[in-house]
């Protein structure tokens, strides 16, 4: 008998797969490409990863910042994060009117830097739910601040 080769295999698999984290039964598509397994796919469907992965970075969350940092300091990314935020600029004008704002704010002593609002971590940047108050800001380290955004993304895309 000849066996079949991983690609084949792979090929072959049109049928639903158990979730071994949550044992859901789901189409195949529910689960991330894993080119070195049998079938091709992950043992854990995609909503169980991605709750791993989460769990995962906020039990070592100084580690990852201290990775993040480092990685963030590669030249395309320094280019990239200068170009992100000219056009973010060039979108909005209350952008630079807030950011500016709040600046001022600082260095006269109007506002008073405070730790993140929902984690407690010293460094931190101010965040604007809207940018018709520039002085009305919440106090968000960088993990908190990108899932703030993520939390109003979510709620624009239901209204």
């Amino acid at each position: 008998m000849i066996a079949l080769s991983s690609l084949a295999r792979r090929q072959s698999v049109v049928s639903p797969k158990t979730c071994y984290a949550c044992k859901a039964v789901l189409p195949i598509e529910e689960f991330y490409k894993h080119p070195k397994s049998a079938d091709g796919v992950m043992g854990k469907c995609k909503t169980c990863h991605r709750a791993h992965m989460t769990a995962n970075r906020w039990s070592n969350l100084e580690r990852i910042r201290q990775y993040d940092r480092e990685r963030a300091k590669l030249p395309h990314r320094r280019a990239s994060g200068v170009e992100r935020t000219k056009n973010k600029r060039q979108s909005d004008p209350r952008y630079n009117r807030c950011h500016n704002a709040v600046a001022r704010a600082l260095k006269k002593g109007v506002l008073q830097r405070s730790n993140c609002e929902r984690c407690g971590h010293e460094k931190s940047i101010a965040h604007h739910d809207s940018y018709d108050h520039p002085l009305q800001v919440m106090w968000l380290c960088q993990p908190c601040h990108t899932q703030r955004h993520k939390e109003l993304d979510a709620m624009a895309a239901a209204n």
